[in-house]
Parts: C-alpha cells; structure tokens; sequence
C-alpha cells in the first residue's frame, strides 16, 4: 500500500534535487576573460606550428571588425583589427543559448538579447553579466585552427 510522504522524505527529496540543480551550475573553473589573440602565420599556443588542432576555416571567412560562428564547434572566431583573431565560446553566459549573429561590433545571443564585444568578448549589453570564455586559436598561413 502507498503511504503518504513525510515532511521528512519530501524535504530530503527537495534538498537532494536541490543539490544536483546546483551542480549544473557550478564555476567551470576558468575566471579568464581575456582572448586568445593571433595573428597570421603565428600560434596563440605552445604547438610546434605544425596546424594541429581542429580546423576551423579560413582567415578569408572572418571579415574584418566581424566574426563568424561555427555553430558545430560552438566557437565564434572574431577579426577586431585586421590581421588580429581572436576566439571565444559561441554559448551565451545568460543561459546557455548558442550566440547567432555577428554585427556592429558585437556577438548576439537570439534568446534574451545579450551582446559581447568582438575584441574580447566582454558583455556590451545585458541581460548576461560574465564575459564570453576565450577559447585559444591558431592560425597557419590562411588555416584558423582550434587548439
């Protein structure tokens, strides 16, 4: 027979739910705000240059004071001064909607109208609060790589 809950079993039911919400939630651990920069020919890691990492495309694909999102690789590759890329998660900070445009100088989030700066992928206009999380880049001759 079924009896009912105690004021016991639904708080510790409460609390144990709580507790796994709040790890979805948790610090990444990377408090870095700023970006991964490079220039043409050059690698923003410690790689031998030999164009390993994910190939993401071409410099040719990044206009200059824009970006362009890679959608699969959740990365949006950024070019704020010519010859300067730069790249950050393409996941808004708000509430994990995936960044759809790239315009006027800023990365736009369709959901609830966040946008962040292509220079460094700090926040331009809220609701978000945190700053898009770099993601380190390389670039071999015309190739933009992901380390």
């Amino acid at each position: 027979m079924n009896q009912p809950a105690t004021r016991r079993t639904l708080l510790a039911t409460g609390a144990a739910t709580l507790a796994v919400c709040c790890v979805g939630c948790g610090d990444d651990g990377d408090s870095s705000s700023a970006a991964a920069s490079t220039s043409p020919g050059e690698s923003s890691s410690a790689s031998s240059g030999s164009g390993d990492g994910q190939a993401l495309g071409s410099v040719g694909e990044i206009p200059e004071g824009g970006g362009k999102i890679f959608t699969a690789e959740k990365v949006v590759v950024t070019q704020p001064a010519k010859g300067e890329y730069k790249a950050f998660s393409a996941i808004c900070t708000h509430q994990g909607c995936t960044l759809n445009k790239v315009a006027d100088g800023t990365v736009d989030c369709p959901c609830h109208g966040s946008r962040f700066r292509i220079s460094d992928g700090s926040v331009a206009h809220g609701p978000a609060t945190e700053p898009l999380p770099a993601k380190e880049i390389m670039v071999h001759g015309n190739s933009i790589h992901l380390s």
